[in-house]
């Protein structure tokens, strides 16, 4: 059940042409903004937004993957509710139709009959997407179908998504906020025990061409199960990183300080945490937006642990990370 992975890891690259294509243009992405309502609303912000770009991502996952393994759609979870209200004040269910046309009349609908943007989004949506790792390629794990559920958050760190800045400086790697904060992430477990067994993380903003504007992103994935564990990071040696040897992006993380441990958190973590991180890990405690990409952080080798005192991150939050 590789395969299943191969299918995330090419339509996690298809949501992240949504969530750049959305941002592409100003005046789209100003239409696409819709503040949560009531229990959806995330407490941690005063604000927080769901996006068209969000329930596109989410559906988008769920049909390719009911299309390609006919009944596993109906277990993909996510953060997102796809009812979506216009400005006209009119609730609609958005979903993939069957044909680029049908999804755009829906989508003209959403944005008030705008359809330029409709048009432009329903292309974007069914585009085909060839993408692929011959290092996933080579690998096949048979895992039976009917065990597996899927979490997923389509965009993470919605309000830096919203925000868009994109001349964020990082420290020692590690972004506090910004763009290269925003990830698509797809999380596959085991229905019986809870476990994550294969992660897809998909950085969609990681570099931006300055002639163009235009972003490119990376793409993260792991698979554990049986006995085969498997991710498309090379990472150092645990022996060399003990004797001096560091993840790319912290080669003077630890240079001259006597705690050798990093930690990332959120901006807004309790005083009293970063106290007790401090002592442990001196300077090298590291705020930063979005908890797919402090998991990231980690995934990577940028910081040795993800620490987070709050209730405000869940399973599609931690399951992608957790299995790679």
């Amino acid at each position: 059940m590789s395969a299943v992975l191969r299918e995330l890891l090419r339509v996690s690259e298809k949501a992240a042409d949504i969530a750049r294509a959305c941002r592409q243009q100003d005046a789209l992405f100003q239409l696409l903004i819709e503040e949560k309502k009531g229990g959806e609303k995330n407490k941690k912000f005063a604000v927080d937004f769901k996006t068209l770009a969000d329930v596109l991502v989410q559906e988008v996952i769920k049909q390719s993957v009911e299309n390609k393994f006919p009944g596993l759609g109906k277990k993909v979870l996510g953060e997102e509710s796809n009812e979506f209200t216009n400005d006209l004040g009119e609730k609609m269910i958005v979903r993939l139709c069957p044909t680029e046309e049908e999804t755009a009349e829906l989508l003209s609908r959403v944005l008030g009959g705008n359809k330029s943007a409709s048009e432009a989004l329903a292309r974007v949506v069914h585009q085909d997407v060839t993408f692929g790792d011959p290092a996933l390629d080579a690998v096949e794990v048979n895992i039976p179908q009917d065990t597996l559920g899927i979490w997923v958050d389509p965009i993470d760190s919605t309000y830096q998504y919203i925000k868009g800045s994109a001349d964020i400086k990082s420290n020692q790697g590690i972004f506090p906020s910004g763009l290269q904060c925003v990830t698509i992430l797809i999380g596959v477990y085991d229905l019986h025990t809870g476990v994550p067994l294969m992660g897809v993380i998909n950085q969609p903003f990681v570099s931006q061409d300055l002639n163009t504007l235009r972003w490119k992103g990376q793409r993260y994935w792991g698979l554990s199960y049986s006995g085969t564990n498997i991710h498309s990071l090379q990472l150092p040696d645990p022996e060399r990183r003990s004797s001096g040897a560091r993840s790319p992006g912290t080669e003077d993380a630890g240079r001259g300080r006597p705690h050798g441990l990093s930690a990332v958190i959120s901006t807004s973590e309790k005083a009293a945490v970063r106290a007790a991180l401090a002592r442990v890990c001196g300077e090298r405690v590291f705020p930063a937006a979005g908890a797919g990409y402090k998991s990231l952080c980690v995934v990577q080798g940028l910081a040795d642990v993800y620490v987070s005192s709050d209730d405000t991150t869940f399973k599609w939050d931690s399951c992608a990370a957790h299995a790679i």
